[in-house]
């Protein structure tokens, strides 16, 4: 599975290498400065906001247009206390009451609108999020899955987006609101009473200064734990899949321990932002009770002077947790942009990996194959110059039937991958009726060429779906033909519900061999020119093969087909065999030619076949 065992070498990086790492990430984004990562990744937001502006500009609106309505209580509590209690005016205090309740049922009315109008934001630009990295997943060379943990992948598209649809959804309207309702709280201040404002305002460039330093430790904070998040995933996936290796082998109690190791780091990790919240919230609750007293405490010195009425003292104890609570509920979105701003980073990292194999700018279409595939001096690494095929030359004639043998990794199953454009080749051409594959756009080519692999992957869903997985389109009829054909559809239809037996992961449940069938019966539907079977038989039995054989001759009657094969008895019956070893062709020539030939594929032939040596020797 791609990207095993990267999780035992992730374990012991240190905090100094994931600093590296970062650098390098921000290198590859075209970032130079760790200052230019907000305002990079609220662009790129910004971007999936745009088609909604008319929902934004609608929220906002409403934001702004509601959000003195909090900051207005308080002043008219100082109104019904000097103007119309403190005098006796029944009357009026009705009125004001009045206008107390409107703004608190119009308060209410603005919150529910703006809390509606942000969750179909974010809901409708997380969707497109969602979608934009499936099919960029879609779009990646096989090179990235070989180096990329399936768990990481995974954290990118669930906690990571979870954490940007929580932002989009309530936090940055929310802080617009919140900022505003701070600007008319301060103007109501100061137009009730300067000098309690300024009383007021004498502990926020304390509270700045915490919030500045606060916010700068939980921004690292939040990015260990994504980190560790991805690790734990990864680890978790890995040995969920493979827990069978885990008990046959024994490891539970070492797993148990590699496991607990990366959960500690996932914990302290979390407790390191639970440690800077812990401070920092109760920091501004003291911050605020200062700000209380001094007010309280000056109100009293005035007030025994008669230069202050009880109104005034009022209204700005209410306003005092008015003014704070916005930069309470600020730091709280502030906790929520963190995990998204470091969620996003990942994501956007993600989406800016390259593609597959690029397209030139022109490419020439390709809907059948008439003539030859050319190999000409083609060289191949998987990484730097680690050679796996070397200056590789052969033809592929329409209608011929040629076997590719040799020992394992002697580069058999690399011919195919980049054939298939899985992977680019470094040197050389490879052309399909003299147009060079580079100039043949991914999906046609593929279009062309079928595969049946050795490990058959099956898809969660129905039988049906998995034999027309090629083909979706495929009839009913046309479906079971194939599948008697091959003779799959003798075990098919023995299971509970036929051609709609639901298919667990990976098709647990069923045998090799009856998944191997599954196979050639897609392949079949799927209707390739040029088939490829790469050691499609090896893991099925003497019985179930002598069932394949027959199906093998109708699947590769009339088409141009590639058996790469490590047992040669499958391969006597081709036109001609290639005979690899460590990455360059050795021999060529029919199963005859070849064993006259007394070489290597000879020499293949007597270890498979022992019984044929006392014949050479009589």
């Amino acid at each position: 599975m791609a990207g095993n065992g990267r999780y035992l070498d992730e374990k012991i990086m240190s905090k100094e290498q994931n600093k590296s790492f970062r650098t390098q990430q921000d290198e590859t984004l075209g970032i130079e400065k760790k200052g230019s990562v907000d305002s990079y990744i609220v662009s790129r937001l910004f971007a999936y906001i745009k088609p909604f502006k008319t929902l934004v500009a609608a929220s906002v609106a409403i934001t702004i247009a509601g959000s003195f309505l909090g900051p207005l209580r308080p002043y008219l509590t100082k109104i019904a206390i000097d103007d119309h209690i403190a005098r006796g005016d029944l009357r009026g205090l009705a009125f004001i009451s009045i206008l107390l309740a409107g703004a608190i049922l119009l308060d209410g009315i603005k919150q529910y609108i703006t809390t509606w109008l942000t969750q179909i934001i974010g809901q409708k630009a997380v969707f497109n999020l969602r979608m934009d990295i499936f099919t960029h997943l879609q779009k990646l060379p096989a090179r990235f899955y070989d180096r990329n943990p399936i768990g990481r992948l995974i954290t990118r598209t669930t906690s990571d987006v979870e954490s940007l649809n929580e932002m989009l959804s309530s936090g940055i309207i929310t802080i617009l609101g919140d900022i505003l309702q701070l600007f008319f709280i301060v103007v109501l201040m100061v137009w009730i009473d300067w000098q309690l404002t300024l009383i007021v305002l004498t502990v926020l460039p304390l509270m700045l200064y915490a919030t500045i330093l606060f916010k700068n430790r939980v921004r690292v904070a939040f990015q260990d734990v994504r980190t560790h998040l991805a690790r734990l995933n990864t680890f978790f996936q890995e040995h969920i899949t493979g827990m069978s290796i885990v008990q046959l082998f024994n490891r539970e109690e070492r797993e148990y321990e590699n496991y607990a190791a990366i959960n500690r780091d996932h914990r302290d990790a979390n407790i390191r932002t639970v440690f800077y919240f812990s401070i920092y919230y109760p920091l501004i609750e003291v911050l605020s009770a200062a700000a209380a007293g001094l007010v309280i405490w000056y109100s009293g010195v005035r007030l025994l002077k008669a230069d202050l009425t009880i109104g005034v003292v009022i209204s700005f104890v209410q306003y005092i947790w008015l003014f704070f609570r916005p930069l309470q509920h600020l730091s709280d979105r502030f906790n929520v942009i963190q995990t998204a701003i470091a969620g996003s980073d990942r994501i956007f990292r993600l989406l800016d990996e390259k593609e597959g194999i690029e397209n030139p700018a022109e490419v020439q279409p390709v809907s059948t194959f008439r003539e030859k595939i050319s190999f000409s001096n083609v060289w191949f690494a998987y990484d730097g110059d680690n050679w796996i095929l070397k200056d590789i030359s052969f033809d592929i004639r329409h209608g011929e039937k040629v076997a590719i043998v040799g020992a394992t990794g002697s580069g058999k199953t690399s011919i195919i991958n980049i054939l298939s454009k899985l992977y680019p080749f470094s040197k050389g051409s490879i052309t399909i009726d003299d147009i060079p594959i580079r100039k043949i756009e991914a999906s046609s080519l593929r279009k062309l060429v079928g595969v049946v692999m050795q490990d058959v992957f099956l898809f969660s869903g129905t039988i049906r779906e998995n034999l027309a997985f090629g083909n979706p389109d495929v009839s009913d009829e046309a479906l079971r033909e194939a599948a008697r054909v091959v003779g799959a559809d003798r075990f098919i239809e023995q299971l509970p519900g036929g051609y709609q037996y639901r298919v667990l992961e990976n098709g647990t449940g069923l045998s090799s061999g009856q998944k191997q069938l599954i196979a050639f019966v897609r392949a079949l539907l799927y209707n390739p020119e040029i088939l490829v079977l790469d050691e499609a038989t090896s893991s099925v039995d003497t019985e179930t093969e002598t069932l394949i054989d027959a199906a093998t001759a109708k699947l590769m009657s009339e088409r141009t087909s590639i058996i790469i094969a490590h047992r040669l008895s499958t391969v006597q019956k081709a036109d001609r065999i290639i005979v690899l070893h460590k990455g360059m062709i050795r021999e060529t020539g029919n199963h005859q030619e070849l064993l006259a030939k007394r070489g290597l594929y000879y020499k293949l032939y007597l270890l498979q076949h022992p019984e044929q040596t006392t014949r050479k020797e009589v």
